[in-house]
């Protein structure tokens, strides 16, 4: 039995998630205490009880504790599965999330699987759909991973109600080396709005290109959202490189002037090529389980967030010291090296 404390690092939500999804592809039953405790309100929440559900589904798991408000897990994996799968959160809480937590899981399953996700896929505290779409899972896909992924309608904070379907067939992953970004290929703004003036949209596209410099030749997308049930906004800037697409968001919220969202992501995106790495902090995050089940590499990364140091401390209660960090020279940078665990 794993024991694991979830105050640990940022004590937040993907403590939880990453130990779900190890402990389905390693078999190892865990035990994590002190769920969330660094969030405001500790324990378990919707999407992490769906999540938990989630991954008990497909492992065909036993757990105790898994109840809203719980700050203590214990999970017993058992046989992996594929098959039909639904998943609703049921709040704004991140399906993406929920999804992330249970694709190593179907990837690794010894038959195909299509699931449907339902609840938030734009919100500030997760990984939205297109950062999903366009930056994770084509890295995924060029390890050797065979998932689709397609969405129906987005979901903004506070009324959720987002929903994609997805398709994973069973896929030994290969071996990830992602140490330069290549030749900048395109960039692209699209600000997504749902029961708000497009008027908005235009103005934080045209403060993104003030912000950076970059003139009309770069491609600036209003898109609106008639099937989201509530009001959001969603602004998005996407960096097609060679060899890796990074995706950098900011979200209007209620007396949040256009041009101070603009300015959030034109930050972001900013900070992000003038480091030189190809991985941004949150795609680094994200990449090391689906490493860990393949055949492990390497990737360069920026100065290494809080959250890939609390991501590398729950794995490697897992798997020890698989993954390590490496400075490269004197500068910020650094890389992240896997030794994967080839699972299929």
């Amino acid at each position: 039995m794993i024991h694991i404390d979830g105050s640990k690092g940022e004590g937040g939500g993907q403590v939880l998630r990453t130990a779900l999804s190890l402990s389905l592809v390693t078999g190892s039953p865990f035990t994590i205490r002190r769920i969330r405790a660094g969030r405001s309100k500790p324990g378990i929440l919707k999407q992490h009880l769906t999540a938990i559900r989630a991954a008990a589904t497909v492992g065909q798991a036993k757990t105790t504790g898994d109840a809203l408000g719980s700050t203590e897990l214990t999970f017993f994996p058992g046989a992996l599965r594929g098959g039909h799968f639904k998943f609703a959160v049921g709040t704004a809480g991140s399906a993406t999330l929920v999804f992330q937590t249970v694709l190593p899981a179907l990837l690794a399953a010894p038959d195909a699987s299509t699931a449907t996700f339902e609840g938030g896929t734009h919100n500030p505290a997760a990984p939205p759909w297109e950062a999903l779409s366009d930056a994770f899972l084509p890295v995924l896909r060029k390890m050797g991973a065979d998932v689709d992924a397609s969405i129906e309608a987005r979901g903004f904070y506070p009324a959720g109600g987002g929903r994609f379907d997805v398709r994973v067939a069973p896929s030994a992953l290969g071996a990830l080396e992602l140490i330069q970004r290549g030749e900048l290929r395109s960039r692209r703004i699209a600000a997504i709005v749902s029961r708000i003036p497009e008027h908005v949209a235009t103005r934080e596209i045209d403060a993104v290109r003030r912000a950076l410099d970059w003139d009309l030749r770069v491609e600036g997308v209003i898109s609106t959202e008639p099937a989201s049930p509530g009001s959001g906004n969603a602004l998005i800037v996407t960096l097609e490189h060679a060899n890796v697409t990074e995706v950098f968001t900011a979200f209007g919220e209620r007396g949040k002037r256009a041009e101070a969202v603009a300015r959030d992501v034109a930050d972001e995106a900013r900070s992000y090529l003038d480091a030189g790495a190809p991985v941004g902090p949150h795609l680094a995050d994200q990449l090391i389980v689906p490493m860990l089940i393949g055949k492990g590499g390497r990737f360069t990364t920026s100065q290494p967030s809080g959250h890939l140091q609390t991501q590398l401390e729950t794995v490697r209660a897992f798997v020890g010291d698989r993954v390590a960090l490496e400075r490269r020279g004197d500068g910020p940078g650094c890389d992240v090296v896997v030794d994967g665990l080839a699972i299929r």
